[in-house]
């Protein structure tokens, strides 16, 4: 529910509504005999209109059905209300929702078709010379294609933009990790090439001074050959945890990367013992994901996508699944064929199918 008023608190539902209630208040000089059926038709339209604005976008063959219906509503309340002058102003709406959902040069081929049916329309009703109204009206729409296709075009640029910085900040964060990492390990070489040896020089000049017969009974020397023999234990332990390899802190890399979309919403599960110190294999977990989050966004209009990173036998294993609805069997577009060729040159594999609730299922795996 409070999707479906999201969807109608835009500025094209809202402006649409309001036109469509003005001409129903114009078509209250419809003759009596006619207005109820106008009253009907236009109501008919009305629903319509909402209908094409709830619709969930990944079904596109539903939405099709409602904007040709459309149509043949507008024409018949232009042939029940030609006098009033009002209806057309509902092809305009029309127009604005086609150049939403088709590609321009479908909207300009079903505009032609739309304007011509309302000229013959009109001519049948009994109007003189139509074509007039019919140019005019198509100026109206054409402004309202203009300021449709703009709109769209800039939220385009938009959401490529936030995926953009989504991938630089993803990348940014596995740099910065593996930059620490060589900061740690230049830290552990340092500290045993130049504190280790130091201390070995100074354990075995100690164990001199203890050989001597006149110091050999010094409680001071003993106690510092403890400690500097504890000192040398201690900094080989910091240096071995220093050099121990935790991998590349995938976590981060993959939260920055879905932070700019405000939708899906990312719920990510990484095993404990899962270690990824290849920096080729992180990019590849990466853009997975990423192109997870991308398709489900576009295409299934889920709500959530739900990622886990494990590992078996053969190696690494990312399960991707979300929670929209894909219609019928899933076709490999270019961005399923990319992450196919990733994985494969790095000698894994995908595997793509639909998940329970009718979502789509990702598995892929990587050796490691």
């Amino acid at each position: 529910m409070r999707k479906m008023l999201e969807s109608l608190l835009r500025p094209l539902p809202i402006a649409g509504l309001l036109t469509i209630l003005t001409v129903g208040y114009a078509l209250r000089f419809t003759p009596d005999a006619q207005r109820p059926l106008a009253l009907l038709l236009l109501g008919v339209f009305l629903l319509l209109f909402l209908a094409q604005q709830v619709i969930p976008e990944s079904r596109r063959r539903l939405h099709d059905l409602v904007l040709v219906a459309m149509v043949p509503v507008v024409l018949l309340l232009s042939l029940v209300s030609y006098r009033v002058n009002a209806s057309q102003v509902l092809l305009v709406i029309w127009v604005a929702c086609v150049f939403a959902t088709w590609t321009p040069r479908t909207s300009i081929i079903a505009t032609v078709l739309a304007n011509a049916g309302f000229y013959f329309a009109l001519g049948h009703a009994g109007y003189r010379d139509a074509l007039p109204l019919v140019l005019i009206n198509m100026g109206f729409q054409g402004l309202a294609a203009i300021c449709v296709h703009y709109a769209t075009s800039a939220e385009r640029s938009r959401d490529a933009l936030a995926r953009v910085n989504a991938d630089l900040l993803a990348t940014r964060a596995l740099l910065a990790d593996s930059a620490r990492d060589a900061e740690r390990v230049r830290m552990a070489r340092e500290l045993h090439d130049v504190a280790g040896h130091k201390l070995t020089a100074m354990r075995l000049n100690l164990r001199l001074l203890l050989g001597e017969p006149q110091l050999a009974g010094r409680h001071e020397l003993v106690v510092a050959e403890q400690l500097s023999g504890e000192l040398m234990a201690d900094i080989r332990q910091v240096v071995q945890s220093l050099r121990d390899d935790r991998g590349l802190d995938l976590a981060t890399a993959l939260r920055a990367l879905a932070a700019p979309f405000p939708r899906p919403r990312l719920e990510l599960e990484i095993d404990e013992d899962v270690r990824v110190t290849d920096p080729a294999v992180a990019e590849a977990m990466l853009r997975v994901v990423q192109e997870a989050l991308t398709n489900a966004a576009r295409h299934s209009a889920a709500e959530r996508v739900k990622v886990r990173i494990g590992r078996d036998r053969e190696g690494l294993s990312i399960d991707i699944e979300d929670d929209g609805h894909c219609r019928g069997p899933v076709r490999e577009g270019n961005g399923l064929s990319g992450m196919r060729e990733r994985l494969a040159a790095l000698g894994g594999r995908l595997d793509v199918g639909l998940a329970q609730g009718g979502g789509l299922h990702l598995q892929a795996r990587l050796p490691a």
